[in-house]
């Protein structure tokens, strides 16, 4: 047996059991470090090998495993709403809830569907593998899964508004174009969900104008065509007041040819002998005068002349006479108050019928006029209306032309220099921890199955004997050992 170092051992005592040699301070369990490091240093070649050859494994590992390249791009969402139709303020309790409800919006199927339909994706072999068929359908959602499962949308530390968007491919460009691609899809829908709003009231404003601005022209056919139909110059054009002014005036002469047939009624129903026209006839008073003239000197004659008297006789024949002409006059005068009353009575049947056909004209103005103004009204309402829905107009058509998002773009991935995955660091001190447990522990256990003595613990330890002296090897002893 070969060994590093001769050991001897001298006893005077006799030779006594081997259980009479095991003593506390020799023997005891377990290996010690001198122990161990004869034993690395014995297989030390053996160790060597081992080691360089799980660090080449290592190498060889690393150089066949695939890389993974991460690109990461940057968004800054603003929770404040800049609809300025529809301004509101954001709940600041509930901003967690929406940073994390948009972290969501981004790995949404629908969202990722469409990052695969315009990098497509399908159409790339990394993303193909491992598909079995199913349809275009079905591939697009293959394709989406495996997407998903490459890409992270996280929140930055507690309360902040950015939002990371990470992306793997087995390139760097092919994942700084992904993440890039997932940020422009992203902050498109965005937009659609902020503007699309304000573009709709704007499409429905529109044809809400459109509506009005019928309603007017139509209020305008109305009334221009209703003031030409009636012969209306204006709606205040003064026929009404003229024509009421001509019911006001008939209606006057009507009163005073009422008031005439009543005073002629009044005469023919009197005594003519006593009336005015009749006192005031010059005839009559004649044909009086004369009368009492004769009645005087018949009254003188009889005094001195008897009633056969022929003077007597010719004067009651003339006064018969006078008396005769003076009842013809008198039923001359009853004869005008008849005809007077009659004249009278004619012409205030005519002022009445005058009056009630100006009447039924100005009511039939009147009803003209109030239609016209009821037209004037609608038109004017209708004017009205479209004016403030022409004010508010721009406004809405600001809100539905504006350029306005939630989401800005702070910074966009670009393709990364080195690889995320696998992590070369993590991977060569592994490799150099197992290199170096391998060289150490492979040579242990060997030497545990194979025991050997290879120094003075060997003795003592594991078998209580204890060694006096030790010498160095010998190379003669070394060669014939």
């Amino acid at each position: 047996m070969s060994t590093g170092k001769e050991l001897t051992t001298w006893s005077n005592t006799p030779q006594l059991p081997a259980f009479s040699l095991m003593s506390d301070p020799y023997m005891r369990p377990g290996m010690s470090p001198t122990q161990i490091w004869t034993i690395l240093w014995a297989y030390r070649r053996l160790s060597m090998m081992i080691l360089f050859a799980v660090l080449g494994l290592t190498a060889i590992v690393l150089l066949l495993l695939p890389r993974t390249y991460e690109a990461t791009s940057t968004l800054l969402v603003n929770h404040e709403v800049n609809d300025p139709l529809n301004d509101k303020e954001f709940p600041i309790g509930i901003l967690s809830n929406y940073i994390a409800t948009q972290t969501e919006l981004i790995r949404n199927p629908e969202l990722l569907l469409k990052v695969v339909d315009r990098l497509k994706l399908t159409e790339n072999k990394d993303y193909r593998s491992g598909y079995r068929g199913g349809g275009p359908a079905s591939l697009r959602d293959y394709v989406q899964r495996k997407l998903a499962k490459n890409l992270t949308a996280y929140q930055g530390q507690a309360g902040s508004h950015l939002i990371y968007i990470t992306a793997q491919a087995d390139s760097p460009e092919l994942a700084a174009l992904i993440a890039n691609t997932v940020t422009d899809v992203y902050k498109e829908q965005e937009f659609l969900r902020s503007t699309n709003p304000a573009v709709e009231r704007a499409q429905r404003y529109a044809a809400q104008l459109r509506q009005l601005s019928t309603k007017v022209e139509q209020a305008q056919e109305k009334y221009t065509g209703f003031h030409q139909r009636h012969a209306l110059l204006a709606t205040e054009d003064g026929r009404a007041e003229a024509e009421m002014a001509t019911l006001a005036d008939l209606e006057e002469q009507l009163l005073d040819a009422q008031r005439t047939r009543r005073a002629a009624e009044a005469r023919a129903a009197g005594d003519l002998r006593s009336t005015d026209e009749v006192m005031a006839s010059t005839s009559v008073q004649s044909l009086k005068t004369q009368l009492a003239t004769q009645e005087a000197k018949l009254a003188e004659l009889l005094t001195t002349l008897g009633p056969r008297h022929p003077q007597v006789v010719e004067l009651n024949s003339q006064i018969a006479a006078s008396e005769r002409q003076l009842n013809r006059e008198i039923d001359n005068h009853s004869q005008n108050a008849a005809h007077g009353v009659k004249a009278a009575r004619e012409l205030e049947q005519k002022l009445q019928r005058a009056v009630d056909a100006q009447r039924e004209k100005v009511l039939a103005i009147s009803q003209l006029y109030d239609q016209s103004a009821k037209y004037r009204l609608d038109l004017e309402s209708a004017r009205a209306v479209y004016k403030r829905a022409l004010d508010g107009y721009d406004q809405v058509m600001f809100a539905s032309l504006g350029n306005y998002t939630n989401v800005d773009v702070v910074s966009r991935a670009t393709p990364p220099v080195r690889s995320s995955k696998p992590r070369y660091e993590v991977f060569i001190l592994l490799g150099v921890l197992l290199a170096a447990g391998a060289a150490l522990v492979l040579p242990l256990l060997y030497e545990l199955s194979h025991r050997r003595v290879r120094c003075r613990d060997d003795f003592e330890r594991d078998n209580g004997v204890p060694v006096l002296v030790e010498f160095d090897s010998s190379p003669l002893v070394g060669s014939h050992a």
